[in-house]
């Protein structure tokens, strides 16, 4: 049986001091370049492995680690996020890991602006929060790197900021899958809708980025000529006009035969009409597990669904942060999530998954 390589044994090999070894272990303190090289190539041929839950304690330090997240109750899509988040906590807490919830309202700038700001006042270990408003997020992401506060963003990408990781879907590729799955339902000369529900959609980079790459499939496709019909309507969560703006949708576009939905809320729309047989032979697809765009997709509501992995998103977000500050290894910057396709065949098996929190 192997013996165990210890501090002591790095250190006589090293030619240097247990304290070096530490420093050189732990990434803190000043260690000469050279001599840091010379450490970590003596620990890569003893085999060290370092023994967390000691190192954890002997560090004496709990971490704090703040998830801001959009109010589940108000958006059930971060009930999946809020999910994850605390699966990875229950998996790590034992290394001081120490979670602390903080909700904002997902139409409120000024309210995720109110809770940045109790955020860095009190500045934690470790961030997590998904960045839907651009400006407001670029400027706590700023903050956050003058003030050496490790943050994860997922969901939505943005450019700048600097944080230690993204985790979430491609939001060009998942476009231009929508539109794939699209295209095997249309004939030439038809319509197709890309229709965000959502607030600010001007400013969010994600639902850009995947109506850019929906259009450049059809721009690429010489099969078919497709009109591209683009929507933004901000006031979904209003039943009485999102009932008016569907029908008039479906009104003035009779030559209408796909509708892609670029979030969770495509539910929303069904329900928003009235007649159903008025969208009888539209193609539609949506975002995501929740209930109700689940049953709808049993009914052949909604054609497909793609999977954006929320749960996934809050748990390796935490364990990103983990990775780095107590397992002290790189993070990948970007770490996209499959984009799982969805059906009413398969549907079942997606729903086991979630029931028993499998992380894959």
């Amino acid at each position: 049986m192997k013996n165990r390589v210890r501090i002591k044994d790095i250190a006589e090999k090293a030619g240097v001091s247990t304290g070096t070894v530490d420093r050189v272990l732990h990434n803190r303190g000043k260690v000469a370049p050279d001599v840091k090289e010379n450490v970590l190539a003596v620990i890569e041929e003893l085999g060290y492995q370092r023994n967390l839950l000691a190192s954890a304690l002997a560090y004496n330090h709990n971490l704090n680690i703040v998830s801001l997240l959009p109010n589940p109750e108000a958006d059930p899509y971060w009930k999946q996020s809020q999910a994850g988040v605390q699966e990875a906590i229950r998996a790590v807490q034992h290394y001081g890991f120490n979670l602390t919830q903080l909700f904002f309202e997902p139409n409120k700038p000024m309210d995720f602006s109110r809770l940045a700001k109790q955020v860095l006042n009190n500045p934690p270990d470790g961030l997590l929060f998904p960045p839907i408003f651009f400006q407001e997020s670029l400027w706590l992401l700023n903050q956050c790197q003058e003030k050496n506060i490790p943050t994860v963003i997922i969901n939505t990408d943005i450019k700048g900021g600097k944080p230690l990781s993204y985790i979430g879907q491609d939001s060009y590729q998942s476009g231009v899958l929508g539109a794939r799955l699209l295209d095997f339902g249309l004939n030439d000369g038809q319509t197709v809708c890309i229709l965000n529900l959502d607030y600010e959609t001007k400013d969010a980079h994600h639902l850009i980025y995947k109506e850019r790459g929906f259009k450049d499939y059809f721009k690429n496709s010489l099969e078919k000529k497709i009109e591209i019909l683009s929507v933004n309507f901000e006031s979904f969560h209003e039943k009485t006009k999102l009932q008016i703006f569907s029908k008039k949708l479906l009104a003035e576009n009779p030559k209408l035969g796909g509708i892609f939905i670029t979030n969770s809320r495509a539910y929303k729309f069904i329900d928003s009409i009235a007649d159903k047989k008025s969208y009888a032979g539209i193609k539609v697809v949506g975002f995501d597990l929740l209930a109700s765009n689940i049953d709808y997709l049993k009914s052949n509501a909604i054609n497909f669904l793609i999977n954006q992995n929320a749960m996934n998103q809050g748990y390796l977000g935490i364990m990103s942060l983990f990775k780095h500050l107590v397992q002290k290894e790189s993070v990948e910057r970007q770490q996209y999530l499959p984009l799982d396709i969805v059906v009413k065949e398969n549907i079942e098996y997606y729903i086991e998954r979630n029931k028993v929190g499998i992380i894959i």
